[in-house]
């Protein structure tokens, strides 16, 4: 209990796991797609540039002439004129390079081979990205200046557009926690909200634990909380039955219990306070009236005893024969009824049950007959293909008393004058139905009432080991 409890405190409620899963699958989704769209800018950004210095730079490359520098009688090409933004930087096939914009060469990206390779033809154009010896990161694009044997490299530094960047991060990063923190907020409020059929479910069923109330539970739309109301709900009325059940069987037991114990006390107050006046053979009827009446005592207890029970207590199954059973049963009732005949016509019948229980029920049912038979009448017993029918002679079953014969306690008009406790044929319906068979009674073609047990199995027994051929493999 300890352990159960504690693991419950860990896991937290239903509500706190459905939010934090709730959090956790967005946060997962809200990062993917940022991570997406960010390299996608990022990337689409990039192939921007490049495609703008290309462009740039083909249109620098293809005029490639040369104006004086006054001042120092340099000259260098009309193209730099329009690369204020940019560095620039001619290309020989030997790789050697001009740099008209006079730049340092630690501030300027150095031309590598892929920039001489355009200047001797074999690539049509080479971008790159160069960094300097200060660290400047460029993106430089190469292509080859018309009509001569030179290539024209344009560089434009990345500083801006990685703050750009960073800015692009940070926007998504934003955005990314408040959907996480929204999403956190939204799950929280649908657990809460949907969990609330639940908190009232858990009250309801709080409310019948303390109480012991056992009305249904009202029921609202067809959800799957609906559903599990409903399946309480006949839980419920299962309980309500079981519980109806248990009190009726106290109620009938204790009057039913009443009569003999009655009897009883009254034959022992009455030996006890014998004397003299008290003949041997009334002390005699005294004594055996007294031992009939604890012999239906014992009877009736144990009968009660078994009815008690929801469910055999660690029944023991195993393939009976039937027909065996009915013969047992047989010759303890011609013993306890040697004034009644008993004819019998069997085939064997094998089915998986306890042995003990299906002996008492087949000598219930006999013992039925016995007592409503006439003095030398004959029971007449049938079992073919699983069907037990058990005929008497006596005067039969009313119409009106027939859905009720194997009820507990049920006892017909013309049964109350007669020994037993009706609860007999009760006890014949409870292991029919744990044996998966059934039980029911009718007129009988002898006159009386016949008594059919049906009974699932087979003619033959079922085998209680593998064969041996399939041991031996």
């Amino acid at each position: 209990m300890t352990t159960t409890a504690t693991s419950s405190r860990y896991r937290g409620s239903l509500a706190g796991r459905v939010t934090i899963l709730t959090t956790l699958a967005v946060a997962g989704s809200i990062a993917l797609i940022a991570m997406g769209l960010y390299f996608a800018v990022r990337i689409q950004l990039q192939a921007n540039m490049d495609e703008s210095l290309l462009k740039r730079a083909h249109a620098a490359a293809s005029n490639p002439q040369y104006i004086r520098d006054a001042r120092d009688g340099s000259y260098f090409p009309v193209f730099a004129l329009n690369a204020g933004d940019i560095a620039l930087m001619s290309v020989n096939q030997n790789g050697d390079y001009w740099n008209p914009q006079k730049r340092a060469d630690n501030d300027f990206p150095i031309p590598g081979a892929p920039e001489a390779f355009v200047a001797q033809g074999k690539e049509p154009y080479a971008v790159r990205t160069i960094t300097t010896d200060h660290g400047e990161v460029f993106r430089a694009a190469t292509v080859p200046i018309s009509g001569t044997d030179e290539a024209l490299m344009l560089a434009q530094a990345l500083e801006p557009q990685e703050e750009m960047y960073k800015r692009l991060g940070l926007i998504v990063l934003f955005f990314g926690a408040g959907g996480v923190v929204a999403a956190a907020f939204a799950g929280w409020v649908v657990a809460a909200g949907g969990l609330r059929p639940v908190r009232r479910l858990t009250a309801s069923v709080d409310r019948i634990a303390t109480t012991e109330d056992l009305t249904p539970l009202p029921v609202e739309g067809d959800d799957e909380i609906a559903r599990l109301a409903t399946s309480f709900n006949r839980m419920l009325s299962a309980l309500a039955g079981s519980r109806d059940r248990q009190r009726q069987l106290v109620a009938d037991a204790s009057h039913e219990l009443r009569t003999p114990l009655t009897s009883l006390r009254t034959n022992v107050e009455l030996l006890t306070q014998a004397d003299s006046s008290i003949s041997g053979e009334q002390r005699a009827d005294l004594l055996g009236d007294i031992r009939a009446q604890i012999e239906e005592l014992t009877n009736l207890i144990g009968d009660l005893v078994e009815l008690a029970r929801d469910a055999p207590a660690e029944p023991t199954l195993e393939s009976v024969d039937l027909s065996e059973v009915v013969e047992r049963a047989l010759s303890r009732v011609r013993l306890r009824a040697p004034s009644v005949d008993f004819s019998e016509t069997m085939a064997s019948w094998w089915v998986l049950g306890d042995s003990g229980s299906l002996e008492r029920a087949v000598t219930n049912l006999l013992d039925n007959a016995a007592k409503w038979s006439p003095e030398a009448g004959t029971v007449h017993v049938s079992l073919h293909n699983g069907v037990l029918n058990v005929d008497d002679e006596g005067p039969g079953i009313a119409d009106d008393d027939l859905p009720f014969v194997f009820d507990r306690f049920y006892r017909s008009t013309e049964a109350r004058s007669m020994p037993g406790s009706g609860l007999g044929l009760a006890i014949v319906r409870q292991v029919a139905e744990r044996t998966g068979g059934s039980v029911s009674a009718s007129r009988s073609p002898h006159g009386g009432a016949r008594m059919t047990m049906l009974l699932p199995g087979s003619s033959s027994p079922r085998p209680t080991e593998p064969p041996t051929e399939v041991l031996e493999r």
